[in-house]
């Protein structure tokens, strides 16, 4: 009987102990262009990649009407607001682009 208790005791300690392993947790993001994760580290996921920020870029292009905002995933730690729009798509040099471990652009709102 008293092996008996003991075996409950541990299998019951066994159990606690793996319920309380810390669970990777990802709050995943749907956007317009690319859909990405927050890890619980702080960082961001991306097509295989892992990016340590996030920004918001926001700002008038040339001759534009209204403001845009370039959501951006970058290893970067700034990207203005001219090299953001130029890398979305809108220039004509190559120069212009980020690779994909640098930045990559998830959204445009």
């Amino acid at each position: 009987m008293k092996r008996f208790i003991i075996y409950v005791l541990s299998l019951m300690l066994l159990l606690n102990v793996a319920g309380c392993a810390k669970k990777e947790e990802n709050k995943a993001e749907e956007s317009s262009l690319k859909n990405y994760s927050e890890l619980s580290n702080g960082t961001y996921s991306c097509d295989e990649h892992i990016y340590k920020y996030r920004f918001e870029i926001s700002g008038r292009m040339p001759n534009a009407a209204k403001n845009s905002t370039f959501v951006y995933l970058s290893n970067l730690s700034e990207i203005s607001f001219e090299q953001a729009w130029r890398a979305s798509g809108l220039s004509s040099s190559l120069d212009d682009y980020f690779s994909e471990e640098d930045a990559i652009l998830v959204d445009i709102k």
